[in-house]
């Protein structure tokens, strides 16, 4: 028989007790996927809830509607405004007949408003989702905690109208990140777009664009919140020091976003002119209006940025010099309800005429106090720059020249397009001796020629041309192995401009 093993002989970490809870960092990353889990869970509970429809409804993928909500009013809200709601559900409807074609289009647009109403979470109070999590305290004890959120908000606009707003938890949905520095994203997902544009993978490049977009309107919705927080107490943000800086970072960060996505802009052209494939030539056309429209949120988010800092001078003003508002000290729950309730009528009576006999208090007098008026005359005016901050000096740089034609191929052409004022030419033999010159060059002439077609004879003659190209489609159709349409009739027209000038002049 053996004898017990001697406690000497465990290693130390199966001798000690239980293991202490994780560390700071390790259940700070595991509380971050629990959030994460949770901003998922509205998607995934309108898959399981849809069977509670009166109705066949289980052909839906309501979590697929649902991501597509929230990408729509991603990005039709603007930093002023939101995205109409009736313009969403109309915009929801074909994906959603997608799915069940033969359905009836009452039965789409139901779904829409539904999906949509269950992302504002509308039969709750405060129309928002919580979610329960745990977490360890520093003592290695567990603790639960709330996590309260929001997706989609309804937000007031002009004129009584209700927009709707993504959250900064809707967009984490979208981009699969929850709590992401907004900066550092924004550059990782524009050099991740960079590098898979030069690569021409032109498919990941367009998810990778998307995702940058999303960024940019994140970053909006930062400054947008604490300029509204502005306008309603100037003392509940910190512009001392918090604001400001983050305004000066986002103007470096709208600087070097702009650059980068302008040398961005010019490879995806020249993949869209260079590539001999449709479908590449259709993804980089697409990836072209994603990054002209990120050009544009980051245009508008620099105008809100450069108008921050007059926002909250004119606000400080505002509101030091606003009357302040007067709050009663009187609980009348506490102090009148709650009391009266037990009594008999009789005496409650009693109460209540009391109260309402002298609760009113008296009517004060519009007169200004002699105290109050010489406070505010002998008060020193606050020194401030009448012109406000200096402003930085535009960093400009120059256009690259993107032009698919040389400046030597237009000259050609147009020697070759200045014909006689009595001698037109067809097009067709206009291209065929272009193409013995230049394999490129019938493209620019029949660029030319189409534009000829429709002729700018009024400003030819305020701008003193002598003579004016043009064209005419006579019916013949054109016999040419690149090109289609009509084989046009290409000429000179001859201006009278001095005689113009004189007519002019006469009338003058």
């Amino acid at each position: 028989m053996t004898s017990p093993a001697s406690t000497d002989s465990v290693p130390p970490q199966l001798s000690a007790g239980p293991r202490p809870a994780p560390g700071p960092a390790a259940d700070e990353g595991l509380a971050r996927r629990l959030r994460a889990l949770a901003c998922t869970a509205p998607l995934h509970d309108l898959d399981a809830r849809k069977a509670n429809l009166a109705g066949e409804y289980s052909v839906y993928g309501m979590a697929e509607v649902a991501l597509s909500a929230i990408d729509l009013v991603t990005l039709n809200m603007d930093f002023d405004t939101g995205a109409d709601h009736d313009q969403i559900v109309a915009r929801l409807i074909p994906r959603i007949a997608a799915q069940a074609p033969q359905r009836p289009v009452t039965e789409h647009e139901r779904v829409a408003r539904w999906v949509l109403e269950n992302l504002i979470n509308v039969g709750s109070v405060d129309r928002g989702f919580r979610a329960v999590y745990g977490t360890f305290a520093p003592d290695g004890t567990y603790v639960r905690r709330d996590y309260d959120f929001k997706l989609i908000e309804e937000v007031p606009g002009y004129g009584g109208s209700v927009y709707l707003r993504t959250t900064d938890e809707a967009v984490n949905v979208l981009v699969g990140a929850l709590d992401t520095d907004v900066t550092s994203a924004q550059i990782a997902a524009e050099v991740k777009l960079e590098v898979l544009v030069n690569r021409g993978r032109l498919a990941d490049a367009q998810l990778a664009a998307e995702q940058a977009r999303y960024r940019t309107v994140q970053y909006s919705e930062t400054l947008r919140r604490a300029l509204d927080a502005t306008r309603r107490n100037v003392r509940a943000v910190d512009w001392l020091q918090t604001v400001p800086d983050m305004i000066a970072e986002a103007l470096d960060h709208v600087a070097d976003r702009y650059r980068h996505e302008n040398a961005i802009l010019t490879n995806i052209r020249k993949a869209r002119d260079e590539s001999e494939d449709p479908e590449q030539k259709r993804r980089a056309a697409e990836l072209v209006d994603i990054v002209k429209d990120c050009i544009r949120r980051h245009t508008l988010l620099q105008s809100r940025l450069l108008e921050a800092g007059p926002l909250f001078r004119a606000e400080q003003d505002r509101q030091a010099f606003a009357t302040p508002m007067t709050s009663s000290g009187i609980d009348l729950y506490g102090h009148l309800v709650a009391p009266v309730l037990p009594l008999p009528l009789e005496a409650a009576v009693r109460v209540t005429d009391a109260f309402f006999a002298r609760g009113t208090g008296l009517r004060t007098p519009v007169s200004v106090r002699v105290g109050d008026l010489v406070d505010i005359l002998l008060t020193p005016p606050v020194e401030r720059e009448h012109l406000g901050a200096e402003m930085p000096e535009p960093d400009l740089i120059a256009t690259p020249d993107d032009s698919r034609f040389s400046e030597e191929q237009l000259a050609a052409a147009m020697e070759l397009l200045d014909l006689p004022a009595d001698a037109p030419r067809r097009l067709s033999g206009l291209l065929a001796e272009a193409r013995l010159r230049d394999t490129e060059l019938p493209y620019l002439v029949a660029l030319l020629a189409v534009h000829a077609a429709s002729p700018p004879v009024g400003t030819a003659y305020r701008q003193g041309e002598e003579k004016l190209l043009f064209a005419v489609d006579d019916g013949t159709e054109l016999d040419d192995p690149e090109f289609g349409g009509a084989d046009l009739i290409v000429g000179v027209a001859l201006l009278d401009t001095v005689g113009m000038a004189a007519g002019r002049s006469e009338a003058a």
